[in-house]
């Protein structure tokens, strides 16, 4: 199953000359990675209908900037460093910093009850006497939901009128709408048992911030982050450098302007603030920044979480903190590499279902660009073309005696197999999955994402053995649950 954040990007055409005005600055870099960054970025914007995007990469010190595209199509207007995008979620790990940055002047404890910050009582943020704290909001784990108001409320709308009709409820939505509708809500799991967005965690902790400190969430993060980092303010209102935003259709969106608190998804910067907030990313030396990648929830093998980042191992073994956003008109993803020292940012203004999941791959490509691939992936290449992909777990074993640092996680093997998937490797992908299987067996995913395979290949038998295991191993996995319904196959007992 490809969840959140996994879908691939397949770009065609990645040897086609760089886009006239495609712009870098100057700075070191390896051998042909600038060629290979500007051909990565060209092939973005030419495909899938996107129209701009900044590229900014944190080397050991070294900042370089990439423009590709448009700002506004029919315009050729490439974005500059001032440009300014909607960086929508990210502006969350915004957020977890300025908690952080709480914790380490001792305002706070990342385990106290929210409810203490609140006025009045609120008796339903809590379930079986576990009461939401702090970290679960930073960390997806709150069980509160994604969106007020209730996106029930607007079923039936028809899809072009809908997202002018959010833009405008989001635009005149208030403080004291938030808390009623807090009010209403009613728990139905214990905090911290599962990761779930929700752009209502990120709101309540900007509410919970000001309350702490006494002050605007605007006025908060100017002072503790933009002048200090030297950023633009990023609550302003949309300027004449604001890129324009689009859908996957090419039409224009409206801008997010959140009415009272853009702590969830409503900061908007330029590439030359994300290069400098990235910076700042990479210096765990800074307290706050130390304490906001520590992992809080999960572990890297699987899902790991920290403060608002998602926290994985690359395949050598190297920390990586990735965090993704959307809006009705833009895209962004940021990408650190503390151990490394060297952290990206990627800006589109153009959002559909898929544009995170490019801008991931974008990332990942133009990593390898940049370092090349690591040495320990080199030798399972080189140990699957020598034994096959039917003997996948004795390549794995005779790679880790070479290089012991090799890592594969959970997500990266599962992306693996879907790549394989998408190139019409049906074969080696099965056994992909089965390796999967075989270093996971605890976990849903595998399972169905190898039922999946089998079901392409026209094994039903296998495929139904898989998806009722992957079931049993996780109740609301629908995904299973719809496979077995449609083929008249009972879910395991």
């Amino acid at each position: 199953m490809i969840a959140i954040h996994k879908l691939l990007f397949l770009a065609a055409g990645l040897l086609v000359g760089a886009m006239p005005g495609a712009r870098a600055q100057p700075g070191p870099v390896p051998a042909g990675a600038d060629a290979a960054i500007h051909r990565l970025g060209t092939a973005f914007v030419r495909a899938s209908g996107h129209v701009g995007l900044s590229v900014g990469i944190v080397d050991h010190g070294q900042t370089r900037l990439y423009q590709f595209g448009s700002t506004q199509q029919g315009s050729p207007q490439v974005p500059t460093a001032q440009t300014v995008y909607e960086i929508g979620s990210v502006s969350k790990t915004f957020t977890s910093l300025l908690l952080a940055q709480a914790v380490v002047e001792k305002r706070v404890q990342l385990t106290d009850d929210i409810r203490q910050y609140l006025d009045g009582d609120f008796p339903n943020l809590a379930y079986a006497g576990q009461p939401i704290q702090l970290l679960h909001l930073a960390t997806t784990t709150s069980a509160l939901p994604d969106n007020f108001p209730d996106p029930k409320a607007f079923a039936g709308v028809p899809a072009d009128s809908l997202v002018p009709l959010l833009a405008r409820t989001a635009a005149s939505y208030t403080r004291q709408q938030f808390f009623q509708d807090l009010r209403q809500v009613r728990l139905t799991v214990a905090p911290g048992q599962q990761p779930r967005h929700s752009n209502v965690a990120g709101q309540l902790l900007g509410y919970i911030l000001e309350r702490v400190y006494q002050r605007p969430f605007a006025e908060l993060l100017a002072t503790k982050l933009e002048q200090p980092l030297a950023l633009s303010p990023g609550t302003a209102a949309p300027s004449a450098l604001a890129a324009t935003g689009y859908n996957d259709r090419g039409r224009p969106m409206p801008a997010l302007l959140l009415a009272d608190m853009p702590a969830a998804g409503g900061l908007r910067y330029s590439p030359a603030d994300m290069l400098r907030y990235v910076a700042h990313q990479l210096d765990e030396q800074q307290p706050a920044v130390r304490l906001s990648h520590e992992v809080r929830w999960g572990t890297p093998a699987t899902q790991a979480i920290a403060l608002n980042w998602v926290v994985s191992k690359t395949v050598d073994g190297q920390r990586r903190l990735r965090h993704s956003g959307g809006t009705f008109g833009f895209a962004s993803f940021c990408d650190l590499y503390p151990d490394q020292q060297t952290g990206l940012v990627l800006l589109a203004n153009e959002s559909d279902p898929a544009t995170q999941d490019a801008l991931q791959q974008l990332s990942e490509q133009i990593m390898v660009a940049l370092h090349g691939e690591p040495p320990a992936l080199l030798a399972l290449q080189a140990a699957l073309q020598q034994r096959g992909y039917a003997r996948a777990p004795a390549a794995v074993r005779q790679a880790r005696r070479q290089h012991p640092e090799l890592f594969l996680g959970e997500d990266y093997v599962n992306n693996w197999g879907y790549t394989l998937l998408a190139l019409g490797k049906l074969p080696e992908a099965l056994e992909i999955f089965k390796l999967n299987v075989s270093l996971y067996p605890a976990s849903w995913n595998p399972y169905d994402s190898l039922a999946e395979t089998y079901a392409r290949l026209g094994n039903r038998k296998a495929a139904v053995a898989n998806y009722q295991h992957s079931l049993k191993l996780n109740p609301a996995n629908t995904n299973a649950r719809d496979y077995l319904a449609k083929n008249h196959a009972a879910p395991a007992p």
